[in-house]
C-alpha cells in the first residue's frame, strides 16, 4: 500500500468534496493511487505570494494554480478591497499573458470579482505586464490583476497584485490580503458571474499606454538617426509583439527586423528552452538574424514583456550580449546625461536599484549629485519609493534581472519603454561615430569596470525547499570572515535588520525590511549577496567585483575573482 502524510491526506480530502469539479477529484484520486509523491509535492503548502507574485506549476491541488487556488485568491482580495473601499465603487483591472490557460483564468477571476460586486476592466487579449499597470491608474482602478509567469517554464503560471498606484502589493497590505484568503474555505468562493459588471477593454488604453511610452522613452533623437538604425526584435513567443513594434514604428524606427519564427505568441515557447532574455541560447535566433541583417543592436523580451535582453557590436563587430547590471548601468548614466543637459538636476530627483544589483548605480547617482534609493529585490519596492517620495521626480532604475522602469507613468519593469529607449542611446551614439558597446566603456574608464555574476542553485519540490532553508541557516549562522582570500568587512543580515562592521564588529540596525537575504562585502570591493527565490524554487548567488582597470587586462582579472569566489562558496 502506498504511504501518504497524514496531514497531506487531510488537504487532500477537503478537494474531494462536491464543491470541486468532477475532473478535479477524478485527477486527484489517480495521484493517489499512481503518483503519491506529485500528490504530496501538490498539496504539501499553500501557493506563497514571493517578489514578482504568486507562481506556481499549474494543476490540481493547494500549491498549485487552478482556478479554485486563483478563485480564493480573488475572493479574498474582493473581501479586502470592500473593507479597503467601503461605500465606494470598487474598479480592478485585468491582463494575461500569453500562457497556457491565461486567458481562462483570467476570465474566473473577473466572475469572481463580478460576482462580488466590483467592476471589472478586462483585457479581451494578451497585453504586456506593464501595460497593465498603466491601465490601473489610467482606468483609476484600486486593484490590477496580471495572470503571468513571466519567464518561467511552460507548466508555470501566476497572479500578480497591483494596487491603486499601479504598483505590486507591498507589506503590511500583501500579508493583511493573505490572510483575508487564508481566512477562507474555498466553498466560500463565488463563482457566479454578474456578466453585466464585466467590461472588455482595448484600443483607448493601448493608444494610451503607446503615447505615454513614446513621450517618457524619446530623447530627441534625429529621425537620420533612427533611420540609420539595424535592430532585430524578438518577443520570445509572448506579449510584447503586440505593443513594442508599434511603438518603435511610431517613435520613428522604420528599420526594425521581427524575428518571425518567435512572433506568435505561444505557451510551449517552442523555439527556446526557456524564454528568459537573461539566458544567452534564448537570443540564438535573433543573433543569427542580425549577422544575417548586418543589425546594429537585438532586442528580446521575455513572455510578459517586462525584462527585456540586448546585444550590441564589441569593438572587433561581433554580436556581443550586455548583462542586466550594464544595460541598467547605461540607461541610467544616459538619463543622467539628458536631465543634466536639460538643466533638470537640483537634488529632487533620484534614480533606484536593488541591494542584489550592482553597486554602480549608487556611484552614478554620487557623480549626478542625485539621491540614490535601494530595495529589496522586486520591483515592487521601486515603484513603492516613488510612493512614499511623492516629492521627489523618479528618472529611472533597474535590477540586474533585466527589468527597467522610465519615469513614473508605469509602476514596474516595462520592456516597452525601456526598448524605446535603448533604441535611442544606440541610434545617438551610431551618429556620433561611436556605439552602445563603446559607451559602456567610457563608463567603465571613469567609474572603474565592474562586472557581476549570478549563479542560480535549483532546488525542486519540498525536499528542495528544505534543502535551501539549510544552506541560509548555514550561512547565517556561520558567516564567513574572508572571501577567496580577501577579509569580510562588511555582514548584512536583512532578516535580521543588522549589519555587522569587522574587524571592529560594530553592530547597527538596517533601515529596510526583513526579507531572507544575506549580504558580504569585502576588502577588495567586492559584494556577494545570497537569497532564496521569491518565484522559482532556486537559491541565488550575486557576486560583482570590481578593479580600476580597463579593457581585456580588467575582464580577465574580474573573472578571475568572480571564479575564485565561487570555488570558496562552492558554486562554481
Amino acid at each position: 500500500m502506498i504511504y501518504v502524510d497524514p496531514s497531506i491526506l487531510e488537504r487532500v480530502n477537503k478537494w474531494l468534496t462536491p464543491f470541486f469539479d468532477d475532473q478535479t477529484q477524478y485527477t486527484i484520486k489517480e495521484m493517489i493511487a499512481h503518483d503519491p509523491e506529485g500528490l504530496e509535492d501538490s498539496f504539501y503548502k499553500n501557493l506563497a505570494f514571493g517578489t514578482g507574485g504568486m507562481r506556481g506549476i499549474m494543476g490540481v491541488g493547494d500549491n498549485r494554480i487552478n482556478k479554485y487556488t486563483l478563485g480564493k485568491n480573488t475572493q479574498g482580495l474582493s473581501n479586502y478591497l470592500k473593507k479597503q473601499f467601503p461605500n465606494q465603487t470598487i474598479k480592478v483591472a485585468i491582463a494575461y499573458d500569453c500562457r497556457h490557460n491565461s486567458k481562462e483564468l483570467a476570465q474566473v477571476v473577473a466572475n469572481v470579482f463580478s460576482a462580488n460586486g466590483i467592476e471589472v476592466f478586462l483585457f479581451s487579449d494578451l497585453r504586456p505586464t506593464p501595460e497593465l499597470s498603466f491601465a490601473v491608474k489610467y482606468l483609476n482602478c484600486q486593484c490590477g490583476i496580471v495572470l503571468t509567469a513571466s519567464h518561467n517554464p511552460p507548466e508555470y503560471n501566476g497572479y500578480k497584485v497591483y494596487w491603486e498606484d499601479g504598483g505590486q502589493l507591498v507589506p503590511p497590505q500583501d500579508s493583511e490580503v493573505i490572510a483575508e484568503i487564508n481566512a477562507l474555505e474555498y466553498s466560500a468562493i463565488n463563482f457566479e458571474a454578474v456578466s453585466e459588471k464585466i467590461q472588455l477593454i482595448n484600443t483607448e488604453v493601448d493608444n494610451a499606454f503607446a503615447e505615454a511610452s513614446i513621450k517618457n522613452g524619446s530623447f530627441n533623437t534625429s529621425q537620420e538617426a533612427k533611420d540609420n538604425l539595424k535592430i532585430v526584435f524578438t518577443s520570445l513567443h509572448g506579449t510584447s509583439i503586440t505593443m513594442i513594434p508599434r511603438v518603435l514604428e511610431e517613435a520613428g524606427y522604420q528599420n526594425v527586423t521581427v524575428v518571425e519564427e518567435q512572433a506568435k505568441p505561444d505557451g510551449d515557447f517552442p523555439t527556446v528552452k526557456s524564454p528568459n532574455p537573461e539566458e544567452p541560447a534564448a537570443l540564438k535566433m535573433a543573433l543569427e538574424l542580425a549577422e544575417k541583417k548586418q543589425a546594429d543592436i537585438v532586442i528580446g523580451t521575455d513572455p510578459d514583456c517586462d525584462r527585456l535582453g540586448i546585444a550590441v557590436r564589441n569593438n572587433n563587430g561581433k554580436m556581443t550580449l550586455l548583462n542586466g547590471n550594464q544595460a541598467m548601468v547605461l540607461k541610467t548614466h544616459f538619463l543622467l546625461e539628458q536631465y543634466k543637459k536639460a538643466g533638470k538636476l537640483n537634488r529632487t530627483q533620484f534614480i533606484a536599484s536593488t541591494v542584489v544589483s550592482t553597486p554602480m548605480m549608487r556611484k552614478l547617482a554620487e557623480r549626478y549629485n542625485v539621491i540614490y534609493k535601494e530595495g529589496l529585490t522586486g520591483f515592487k519596492w521601486i515603484a513603492k519609493m516613488v510612493k512614499d517620495f511623492p516629492e521627489l521626480e523618479f528618472i529611472g532604475g533597474g535590477e540586474e534581472s533585466f527589468g527597467f522602469m522610465v519615469g513614473d507613468f508605469v509602476r514596474d519593469k516595462d520592456a516597452v519603454t525601456a526598448t524605446l529607449l535603448t533604441c535611442e542611446i544606440a541610434a545617438q551614439k551610431k551618429e556620433a561615430g561611436s556605439s552602445m558597446f563603446d559607451y559602456l566603456q567610457s563608463i567603465y574608464e571613469e567609474y572603474g569596470t565592474y562586472r557581476e555574476h549570478l549563479v542560480s542553485l535549483v532546488k525542486k519540490g519540498k525536499k528542495g525547499a528544505e534543502e535551501i532553508s539549510e544552506m541560509m541557516k548555514t550561512l547565517r549562522e556561520k558567516p564567513f570572515t574572508k572571501i577567496a582570500g580577501s577579509n569580510v568587512i562588511r555582514f548584512e543580515d536583512l532578516q535580521k535588520q543588522e549589519a555587522i562592521t569587522f574587524p571592529s564588529k560594530t553592530k547597527e540596525t538596517l533601515d529596510i525590511p526583513k526579507s531572507n537575504v544575506l549580504i558580504y562585502y569585502s576588502e577588495d570591493g567586492s559584494k556577494i549577496a545570497m537569497r532564496p527565490s521569491g518565484t522559482e524554487p532556486k537559491i541565488k548567488f550575486y557576486m560583482s567585483v570590481n578593479t580600476k582597470s580597463t579593457g581585456e587586462d580588467a575582464v580577465a582579472q574580474l573573472q578571475q575573482k568572480i571564479d575564485n569566489i565561487s570555488t570558496h562558496l562552492n558554486i562554481s
